[in-house]
């Protein structure tokens, strides 16, 4: 029988895991991953839902996003703040499941889960975020993600809260067979900043679902340094070489290879249209 807590403070919550609870926010991966049969539920589990501390999404007195690991994926997409100076990850929070998963899954749990397929890994990347633990790290999200399911914390260790520098001029886009309740075959979120003349003066892509984690596309940054839209298609190529995309239910790997430009492509369109405005 899985015993169930749920306490009201972080120092309650932070006391129970380091007692071997495992810590659940919104439950969205847990329940479907025990319903499904591919992972037994844990003996215990620590609800972090009561926890105020970690609730929220505001702005620092440095004009940083400050996303607490409680903060829905359903704040997220309808945040003004995000939207205005974040727009990859409002992007991207639209995109997930349904709307009740949405307005249950978690910031922090989708970070936890390290799914290479997440929508804010490549948004939380381009956008240079770092994570704050509970035991006071703070880690970059490059550094965070360690491969599928994995990641850096440590045990006894939570995720307080996400720190998103900026703002600045962003767009996520992904492949999909359908609109709703999917994950993606191929995802790319860029971030841009122009000069005066609309050459670019910084660029910033990352993909998902392409490797055992969400992976920046250096070539691709390197290549669009001073350039124009036109330079977008054959920077985009470049991206192929260093990913790892395999084979499974959703695409094949050539598949997934194949449309890897073309995503790009249509993000970093995306993000220069928003640059521009």
């Amino acid at each position: 029988m899985t015993t169930f807590g749920a306490p009201e403070t972080l120092a309650e919550a932070v006391a129970q895991v380091r007692g071997g609870a495992v810590p659940v926010a919104g439950g969205t991966d847990l329940v479907v991953a025990a319903r499904s049969g591919r992972r037994e539920l844990p003996e215990a589990l620590v609800s972090l839902h009561r926890v105020a501390e970690l609730r929220g999404v505001r702005t620092d007195d440095d004009g940083s996003l400050v996303l607490g690991a409680l903060a829905t994926h359903g704040e997220l997409e309808c945040s003004e703040l995000a939207r205005g100076g974040w727009a990859a990850l409002a992007d991207a929070a639209a995109l997930v499941g349904s709307p009740a998963t949405r307005h249950g899954g978690t910031v922090g749990g989708n970070l936890a889960n390290a799914s290479p397929a997440m929508e804010l890994g490549s948004p939380l990347l381009v956008h240079g975020a770092s994570i704050e633990t509970t035991s006071g790290r703070s880690l970059a999200v490059a550094d965070f993600l360690l491969g599928p399911g994995r990641t850096a914390l440590e045990p006894g260790e939570l995720i307080a809260r996400v720190v998103v520098p900026g703002p600045a001029a962003s767009a996520y886009v992904r492949l999909e067979y359908r609109a709703a309740m999917e994950i993606a075959v191929v995802g790319a979120a860029a971030l841009l900043a122009l000069d005066e003349r609309g050459r670019i003066l910084t660029a910033r892509v990352a993909l998902t679902a392409v490797a055992p984690t969400c992976i920046r596309a250096t070539a691709v940054e390197e290549a669009l340094h001073g350039a124009t839209p036109d330079a977008f298609a054959a920077a985009a190529e470049l991206v192929v070489e260093p990913t790892a995309p395999i084979s499974d239910v959703r695409a094949s790997e050539r598949y997934r290879r194949a449309q890897i430009p073309v995503v790009v492509r249509r993000a970093l369109e995306r993000a220069y249209g928003r640059a521009r405005r």
